[in-house]
């Protein structure tokens, strides 16, 4: 449902025309804030953009859940992708786009699967992976065959020494490393701590223990849950239980989806009332529209993005997410959205016929990126080095919104 080449079709509930009054209103902005949108740096750059229109199609390839328990989250990724195009006249380095979307599915086959039916139909990028575990499964695929991939969401720690695979997101760690140190300074009593076993959550465990101090005796020893994305509506219980034998303050917990969802229902229902801090997926876009103010209300995330960030950038991002889709933008459509800008500029760097080793050298040289979430630029381990903050659920008129709170670290 999300190719281009079948414009007539629907994005979750939003119709072509809802797009089309997100590029006028976008347009009404100006020039600054297109340019500011866009990430491009300078009227030289902007004319650049403007010399450069090729017939030549190019295709890039979207991996991502289009069904069960991460299909939100895929749609997001589609979203923030497809805003970007929109944006840029369908065009990407000054090329028409052909987008592919294939199913990543919940497994390391299905996610395989995804990437070589999209490597048979030559596609010149990339884009998407919501799952660590699949990251990691499709890695030697991916740099075998010399195809850059810009992962917008799943980004294992382990995931190292690649040439090809770069990505807009964060390193799964950095979340918890972001709020390690914030907790360790301002809860005082003991803190639980339960998350999947599986490749992002330990991730996620590592960054937070590390940061806290792992010699700290107020820190409780993890509690882990099988990894589910869609778990039933009793499947925390126990686990819960033994997280709150300790009696903990707080609770830092890791979940997404689905699994996020059902983690805060079951354990407000389990009568917790204490403080909780997570990772930002897990009050992040459609999961905070399922759950209840008294089932979200006051959690602590951290996350690379807030829809309250004020820059330029943002102000242009946030007023056409909100236009086209009719919903507050997301860190994953934000990370998605930052993966077209930097194809968009590796191909037009890469020159009016472009070869995916050429872009992905290319990728290297685009320097700092204008991004919603902040200004931010690559890293030698092919990785955003970028800003976090600390964001609380609250109200915000009729609905709860993740809010600013303040600036955690700069990490990457």
């Amino acid at each position: 449902m999300w190719q281009l080449a079948h414009r007539s079709e629907r994005v979750g509930s939003v119709s072509q025309m809802d797009r089309r009054k997100a590029l006028r209103l976008f347009a009404g902005l100006g020039a600054a804030g297109f340019l500011a949108g866009c990430g491009t740096g300078s009227a030289g750059e902007a004319a650049e953009a403007n010399e450069l229109v090729s017939d030549e199609p190019i295709k890039i390839g979207l991996i991502a859940p289009q069904t069960a328990g991460y299909k939100d989250i895929g749609d997001e990724i589609a979203r923030g992708f497809n805003l970007y195009l929109e944006m840029n006249d369908q065009r990407l380095g000054g090329h028409q786009v052909q987008l592919l979307v294939a199913d990543e599915g919940e497994t390391v086959e299905s996610g395989k699967a995804a990437l070589d039916g999209l490597l048979k139909q030559g596609v010149l990028a990339l884009t998407g992976v919501v799952n660590s575990t699949v990251m990691l499964g499709i890695r030697d695929t991916v740099e075998q065959a010399r195809i850059p991939l810009i992962g917008s969401a799943a980004s294992p720690s382990a995931l190292q020494s690649v040439v090809y695979i770069w990505r807009t997101s964060y390193v799964n760690n950095e979340a918890g490393q972001a709020l390690g140190r914030y907790v360790a300074e301002n809860v005082g009593g003991k803190v639980g701590i339960i998350a999947p076993d599986y490749e992002a959550g330990r991730d996620a465990v590592e960054g937070f223990r590390t940061a806290f101090g792992t010699t700290q005796t107020r820190m409780a020893a993890p509690v882990w849950t099988e990894y589910v994305a869609e778990p039933t509506k009793t499947f925390f219980r126990a686990k819960i239980d033994q997280v709150r034998r300790t009696n903990p303050e707080a609770i830092y917990c890791f979940y997404s989806g689905q699994a996020a969802v059902e983690f805060l229902r079951q354990l407000r229902a389990d009568g917790y009332t204490g403080q909780v801090y997570a990772p930002g997926f897990l009050t992040e876009g459609a999961v905070l529209r399922e759950l209840k103010r008294n089932e979200a209300k006051g959690v602590y995330t951290a996350l690379n993005y807030s829809p309250d960030l004020n820059n330029a950038a943002n102000r242009a991002f946030a007023t056409a997410y909100r236009s086209a889709y009719e919903a507050t933008p997301s860190g994953y459509a934000v990370a998605s959205y930052d993966a077209a800008q930097v194809i968009d500029k590796a191909v037009r760097l890469a020159g009016a016929n472009p070869t995916p080793q050429e872009v992905n050298l290319a990728m290297g040289k685009i320097g700092l990126v204008a991004s919603p979430r902040g200004d931010w630029q690559f890293n030698q381990t092919r990785t955003p080095q970028q800003k976090w903050y600390l964001r609380q659920v609250q109200n915000d008129g009729p609905v709860l919104a993740n809010v600013l709170i303040n600036e955690l670290a700069t990490l990457g």
